[in-house]
């Protein structure tokens, strides 16, 4: 937030925003709405302000239409057959279409017929998403969605990543029954050289167990008409830093 300039009286108040939005959603009492004073009440959020932050626009609960599509994209790029080399691994894709042949023309319209390929492509050389080779063939450089240079996609990422899993653990703490898996490894004393080694173990396998979800996510039976759809987020995190850091 201080690398942001969001200072503590923002921040506060977006943090009474977030404590009315679940006092709303998760508390309210069977059969009734959750009125003005109640929330006032469970939150201890004054009454006008209240008010006031409920008649804001709802913030949104889905990832932007430009980065939902984008991470669709890369996830065909590396999971469909048609689009990986013999390895396993996402291949150059030529640019445009070619008779019998996967390319980025065919990745995009595998998805919408809304999106232009060449709109998206110009938009992932600007990220740093692709690259373009001698042979006029555009190159995965990311084995995910994560751009390098867009700040509202990383934002976006930002948000929906860290609340889910704030989400999983806060339910776990609370008692959730079943218990979301929200697990761990961590070590110390360390040389650089093995958090390095272990950084890089990290991103194969961790990609490889991502991808594997998202296949089996996508040959799943969609739900029937009138049920219920679910949502789930899995997500694998690596972090080091100093054992002792100097706080002068």
């Amino acid at each position: 937030m201080l690398a942001r300039g969001v200072t503590l009286p923002l921040a506060v108040e977006l943090l009474k925003r977030v404590y009315i939005d679940v006092a709303r959603r998760d508390f309210r009492l069977e059969g009734k709405s959750a009125t003005d004073s109640r929330i006032s009440l469970l939150t201890g959020v004054h009454r006008k302000d209240v008010r006031r932050l409920r008649e804001l626009p709802a913030a949104p609960s889905e990832l932007p239409a430009k980065v939902s599509f984008g991470a669709q994209a890369v996830a065909r790029w590396t999971t469909v057959a048609d689009f990986l080399d013999s390895s396993g691994q996402p291949r150059a894709l030529p640019r445009q279409a070619r008779a019998g042949e996967a390319s980025f023309e065919s990745l995009v319209g595998g998805i919408s017929r809304d999106i232009r390929p060449r709109s998206l492509l110009d938009e992932w050389l600007r990220l740093g998403i692709v690259r373009m080779n001698e042979r006029d063939e555009v190159v995965l450089i990311t084995a995910a969605f994560v751009p390098r240079d867009g700040e509202d996609e990383k934002l976006a990422y930002f948000g929906h990543n860290l609340g889910d899993h704030a989400s999983a653990a806060a339910d776990n703490v609370i008692g959730h029954s079943p218990a979301w898996f929200e697990r761990s490894v961590h070590h110390t004393e360390m040389t650089q050289e093995a958090v390095v080694a272990l950084h890089a173990l990290v991103a194969d396998q961790g990609m490889a167990l991502l991808q594997d979800l998202h296949r089996h996510a996508e040959a799943a039976a969609p739900p029937e008409p009138g049920d219920r759809g679910e949502r789930f987020t899995c997500g694998i995190y690596f972090y080091s830093k100093p054992t002792l850091e100097d706080d002068s």
